[in-house]
């Protein structure tokens, strides 16, 4: 007879082998109401106000909807413990509070940006400008501001050190 040696079985289960078995444990942190759940490829989830102090915001959704926002509803993510608006217009949307969740495109975020970027940039020049024209006196000049921030750490030393 042959000294083979045949491999051994493992009998353990499947459930023993879990990836959460052997993770690392995550250290406790406060949980967040605004949890939300991922949101998909190419698009940003941002919470709504609905209402506030009791009082119904219609007119901030319906803008919001405008926009381009789109709300989310709880049967897209079966998997994710949501709670929902229970009645009315918006049955059926996951909700925290007087907030709803809802989703925009990450391109119409960008461009929402540019274009309050350069709303704010218009808006500085046209206050330069105006400083500038203010210019009467040729002895009392005021020259275009210079928009730059400087940050420094430490304070002055000391002639000793």
């Amino acid at each position: 007879m042959s000294d083979v040696k045949l491999p051994s079985l493992n009998r353990a289960s499947r459930e023993t082998e879990s990836r959460v078995k052997t993770a690392r444990r995550r250290p406790w942190a406060p949980p967040s109401r605004l949890d939300a759940p991922p949101a998909p490829m190419g698009y940003r989830h941002r919470w709504l106000r609905a209402s506030a102090g009791g009082v119904e915001d219609r007119s901030n959704i319906a803008g919001r909807l405008r926009e381009g926002y789109e709300l989310v509803r709880a049967d897209e993510y079966p998997d994710y413990p949501a709670s929902t608006m229970d009645e009315g217009k918006h049955a059926g949307v996951i909700s925290v509070g007087g907030l709803l969740l809802a989703r925009i495109p990450e391109e119409t975020v960008e461009e929402r940006n540019a274009h309050y970027t350069k709303r704010a940039n218009d808006q500085m020049q046209a206050a330069d400008n105006e400083l500038l024209k203010s210019n009467a006196h040729s002895s009392m000049l005021i020259e275009r501001p210079a928009r730059r921030s400087r940050v420094s750490f430490g304070g002055l030393k000391k002639a000793s050190e």
